[in-house]
């Protein structure tokens, strides 16, 4: 009897493969990548190489020793977890947390599921978030950037202008958002990189660099980061304009924290986001809304990583909600008998 096996998402009509996929958000990532570098040093350099080398090696002992099937790392999946955990961490985490980040990353949130195209959730943010709450501490103590030129210094730490921004509006004694301006980046700086943060989502211009080489590749699309960016923009915009006093203008929410990161290289993740451009843009929206509602409101000061998991957990609803219609039904076309 022969049998028709069906792998898991993403399945992608034409002459892409997963393994040409992931490669393709490999090179998207290297300008983020060399930013890091460049403002972080061997820090940057330390963890990048850590988790991508626990995680390959997870991937492939799993599915070696436990699993007992055909071992995969070289497909890239592995190796884009790796890169999107180290871009969600400061460089100077001691070195076995990111061990421990890579065995959540692939040993729980990926392969438990079964793998690549069958877990629920994105599996660099469920390290990422585990690891924070783990370790908070650890997790929040951000190297000020230190460019090649001037040296690298990993021991000088300070908080991230949503940190900044937090603590200012929330202190016994509050500050305005007119006596934080000079304590947080400028626009410029935040484009550049030249603030304090997790690796991968310090320089704007990077990422951005990044999304529109994988819009171009055709790897995401647009409905998911413009609908989420859009909607930041729209709320923070309002309550900016109610009290610029009191709330960050949207330029700022835009470009600094985790926004750029999340919108271009993790809510697009093919296997936990929706299949359709509806549910997709839907999809977009829920984060965006709960990125701002966690930052204005919750007691993080950034809001992403929680956004997309949460998002995440919706999808096979939202999916059920918008399906594509089957072919030949309602399309106007009489299908011969």
């Amino acid at each position: 009897m022969n049998m028709f096996t069906v792998s898991g998402s993403p399945h992608v009509h034409g002459d892409d493969s997963t393994k040409k996929i992931m490669y393709g958000v490999v090179i998207a990532m290297v300008p983020a990548m060399l930013v890091s570098i460049y403002f972080f040093g061997f820090g940057a350099i330390r963890v990048l190489m850590l988790s991508i080398v626990a995680c390959l090696f997870f991937e492939w002992l799993i599915q070696k020793y436990l699993i007992k099937g055909a071992v995969t790392i070289t497909d890239g999946s592995a190796l884009v977890t790796g890169i999107l955990l180290a871009f969600n961490l400061p460089s100077n985490l001691p070195g076995w947390m990111i061990i421990i980040g890579a065995l959540v990353a692939i040993g729980m949130a990926k392969m438990s599921f079964g793998g690549l195209g069958k877990n629920v959730f994105n599996p660099a943010l469920v390290a990422r978030v585990f690891l924070l709450i783990s370790f908070p501490v650890q997790m929040t103590s951000w190297p000020k950037p230190s460019p090649i030129t001037e040296g690298f210094i990993d021991t000088v730490t300070g908080p991230t202008p949503l940190g900044i921004v937090k603590e200012g509006l929330t202190a016994e004694t509050p500050k305005t958002m007119s006596e934080l301006s000079s304590e947080i980046p400028s626009a410029m700086q935040s484009l550049t990189g030249e603030m304090g943060g997790s690796l991968g989502e310090v320089s704007a211009i990077a990422l951005i660099l990044g999304g529109l080489y994988m819009l171009y590749k055709k790897i995401i699309s647009w409905e998911i980061p413009v609908s989420m960016l859009l909607t930041v923009a729209v709320f923070s915009g309002i309550f900016w304009g109610i009290n610029p006093e009191q709330y960050a203008d949207p330029v700022f929410h835009m470009l600094t924290g985790g926004m750029l990161l999340g919108a271009i290289f993790m809510a697009t993740d093919m296997v936990t986001s929706p299949m359709t451009k509806g549910g997709q843009l839907i999809f977009g929206f829920g984060v965006g809304l709960l990125t701002i509602l966690i930052r204005m409101w919750g007691a993080y000061p950034e809001g992403v990583s929680f956004a997309i998991l949460l998002m995440n957990a919706t999808v096979p609803l939202i999916n059920r909600g918008f399906k594509p219609k089957r072919f030949g039904v309602n399309t106007g076309v009489e299908i011969a008998k």
